[in-house]
C-alpha cells in the first residue's frame, strides 16, 4: 500500500521542521527566563522575540499576549475572568468548541446559546434583539463566538457581532484557533476583546497557546504562585514550546496566502463526493480554505473514519475532543442537521498538504461508499421482501 496521507490538521498540524528546531535551540539555552543570569536573559529574549511574532501574526500589542499551556487553558481563562469581573450571563454560540462551552456551564454564570442557521452561521438578529433587553442585574454582556468553526470550518461574522455587542456595552471572546494561519486574523480589524490561539494548530508543538486582550477585557489570574505573564497567569513559561510557536507564527504569516490554495482542491474533492449523493456541510457559507466536513446519509462517520484509515487516509469524525465518543456532532445538532449529524466526517489540510492528497482522499472515499452502498442493498430488498 502507499504511504499513509493525513487529512487531520485541524485536530493536530504536523510540527514544521522550523518551529522543531527552534525548540531544540530553546532547550540548549537552559536558563529560567525569571532569572537575571546570562541564562536567564537569554531564554527571556527567546521568549519575548515569539510574543512578538505571535502578536503580529493577530494584531495585538505584544505586551497584551499571554502565554498558556494551550488553548483550552486560554479559553478558560477568557470566561473565568469575565465572571470574576461581574458577568452574571454568558452567551456562547451553540457551536463553541468544547473548552468554551464546558468552561461557561461550569462557570457561576447562567448560560445562554447563540443560535446557527443550518448554513452553520451566527443567528445575529438573535443575538441583537437579545441584547437589546439585557439585565443591568446581570452584569456586563458577555459574548463567545468563535472566528471559525473547527468541524464545519464555516467564518462567523465577528466583526458584525462586535459591533453589536460593544453597542451593549459588551465583551467579544472570539476563540480564533482554527482561523490563526489559515485566514488573515487581527483583534482590531474582528473587534475582539479577548482571542485565543493554540500553537499545534499551527505546526507549533503541542502544550503552548495564547490569550490575547484588548482594553475591553479585563484578566483575572486565575493561576496564582509568581508574577510571570505580568502577573496574569502563574508558572514558569515553556520557554521550548514557545519558541516553536514563534517560528510557527512567522512562517504561517509569511505563508499565509499558500493557505487559500487549498479551497480550490478541496472543492473539486467536494464536487465529486456531492456527485455521489453526499451533502456538504456549511455549503454556501464562508469557509475556512483547509477545511471539509461532508456527510453520507445512511453512512455513520466512524465507518467512513475507519475505511478511509484502512485505505490509508486518516481524517476523523468530528472534533478531536470528541470524535472517540461515538456521539452525534453537538455543532451538526445546532445546525438542524438531524440524522446526518452522525453521519459526517471532518477532512482538513495544512502546510504539508497536496492537491494529490485530496483527490487520493476523495478516490478513497468514493470506493468506500461504493462498498458500503453495495451491502445495504440485499439487506434493503430483504426489508422491503
Amino acid at each position: 500500500m502507499s504511504k499513509s496521507i493525513y487529512l487531520d490538521w485541524n485536530a493536530t498540524a504536523v510540527v514544521r521542521p522550523e518551529a522543531a528546531q527552534a525548540v531544540m535551540r530553546a532547550l540548549e539555552l537552559g536558563g529560567n527566563p525569571s532569572s537575571v543570569h546570562a541564562a536567564g536573559r537569554a531564554a527571556r529574549a527567546v521568549m519575548e522575540d515569539a510574543r512578538e511574532a505571535v502578536a503580529a501574526l493577530i494584531g495585538a500589542a505584544a505586551a497584551n499576549v499571554v502565554f498558556t499551556s494551550g488553548g483550552a487553558e486560554a479559553n478558560n481563562l477568557a470566561i473565568d475572568s469575565a465572571v470574576a469581573t461581574g458577568s452574571r450571563r454568558l452567551i456562547v454560540s451553540a457551536i463553541e468548541h468544547p473548552t468554551i462551552l464546558e468552561a461557561a456551564r461550569a462557570s457561576s454564570a447562567e448560560v445562554e446559546y447563540l443560535p446557527v442557521d443550518r448554513r452553520g452561521v451566527a443567528d445575529l438578529d438573535w443575538l441583537r434583539e437579545r441584547l437589546a433587553r439585557w439585565d443591568a442585574a446581570d452584569g456586563r454582556p458577555f459574548v463567545a463566538l468563535m472566528l471559525a468553526n473547527n468541524e464545519t470550518g464555516v467564518v462567523q461574522p465577528v466583526r458584525e457581532a462586535a459591533d453589536i455587542v460593544h453597542a451593549a456595552g459588551g465583551w467579544l471572546h472570539v476563540d480564533a484557533i482554527q482561523a490563526v494561519g489559515k485566514i488573515p486574523v487581527g483583534m482590531d480589524a474582528q473587534g475582539a476583546d479577548t482571542l485565543t490561539l493554540s500553537g499545534h494548530k499551527l505546526g507549533a508543538p503541542q502544550g503552548v497557546g495564547v490569550l490575547a486582550f484588548g482594553p475591553g477585557a479585563t484578566l483575572v489570574r486565575r493561576q496564582h504562585g509568581g508574577g510571570h505573564e505580568r502577573g496574569r497567569r502563574a508558572g514558569t513559561e515553556n520557554v521550548p514550546g514557545i519558541a516553536g510557536l514563534g517560528a510557527a507564527a512567522r512562517l504561517a504569516a509569511e505563508h499565509l496566502a499558500d493557505a487559500g490554495a487549498q479551497a480550490a482542491w478541496r472543492d473539486a474533492a467536494a464536487e465529486r463526493l456531492k456527485a455521489a449523493g453526499a451533502v456538504v456541510m456549511g455549503d454556501g457559507a464562508p469557509r475556512l480554505p483547509n477545511t471539509l466536513q461532508v456527510a453520507a446519509p445512511g453512512f455513520p462517520g466512524d465507518l467512513q473514519v475507519v475505511a478511509l484509515d484502512l485505505a490509508g487516509v486518516m481524517v476523523s469524525a468530528g472534533s478531536a475532543c470528541s470524535s472517540g465518543k461515538m456521539k452525534a456532532s453537538h455543532v451538526l445538532t445546532a445546525m438542524d442537521q438531524g440524522e446526518l449529524a452522525g453521519c459526517a466526517i471532518r477532512v482538513s489540510g495544512g502546510w504539508g498538504t497536496t492537491e494529490a492528497d485530496w483527490n487520493r482522499f476523495a478516490d478513497a472515499w468514493l470506493e468506500a461508499h461504493q462498498r458500503h452502498a453495495a451491502r445495504r442493498a440485499p439487506a434493503a430488498a430483504g426489508a422491503e421482501a
